[in-house]
This record gives structure tokens, sequence and C-alpha cells, in this order.
């Protein structure tokens, strides 16, 4: 199945012992059930493996239970960045940085 396959190539990663481990979409064509299990992974993985695991995930509510930090990337630039507890009582922010709403500081012709 999906998740036995996921599994698999997390364990293949880890056995290389990695400083970070990105994890892209883990998701992706997933039933939630097994996409919960592999979460619940990915977050023993980070505390008892001593590697940052970073997640690029469309699930956002799953993301930041699983995450320490998150951040919201718009044109590969970084337009929200908390404590994902906290961005998790905020969906609002998340919403207005994912849609490009939220305000952002004047930028100097050198930073646009």
């Amino acid at each position: 199945s999906g998740g036995e396959q996921q599994m698999l190539a997390l364990a293949r990663a880890l056995v290389q012992r990695p400083r970070v481990l990105l994890v892209d979409e883990l998701s992706m064509g997933l039933a939630p059930l097994i996409v919960e299990s592999l979460f619940a992974a990915i977050s023993r993985i980070a505390s008892g493996h001593g590697c940052a695991v970073v997640i690029v995930e469309q699930h956002v509510g799953l993301a930041l239970q699983a995450a320490d930090h998150a951040a919201v990337l718009n044109r590969g630039r970084i337009v929200l960045r908390d404590q994902a507890a906290e961005l998790a009582t905020h969906p609002d922010r998340l919403e207005a940085a994912y849609l490009g709403t939220l305000p952002q500081p004047d930028l100097t012709p050198e930073q646009a």
C-alpha cells in the first residue's frame, strides 16, 4: 500500500543518518488514517533521531500538529513564520499569507 511504501522510504532515508530530512507531500494520494499514522511517525523521527525534519504539505492542520515551527512561502519568499502551535490557532493569518493578502513591509528595490 502507499503508506507502507512511504514508511519504507522514510526508513531508507533514516539509514543514511541525515541531519535534515525533507518530506514533500507525505499525504498525497493516501487515506486519512494512513496519513495520520505517517505524521505520527514523522514526529517520532524528529524527536528520536536527532535530525531536523522539513515538511512540505498541503494539509496544513496535520503539518502544524507535527511541527514545532512553520513558515508560509509565497513565490519563494517567507511571508509568515511562527511557532506551529501559534499558527494553528490563527488560521486567518495562514490563509492571508497563502493567498498573498497578508500585509507586507515595504521592500527596498534590492529586497524585491
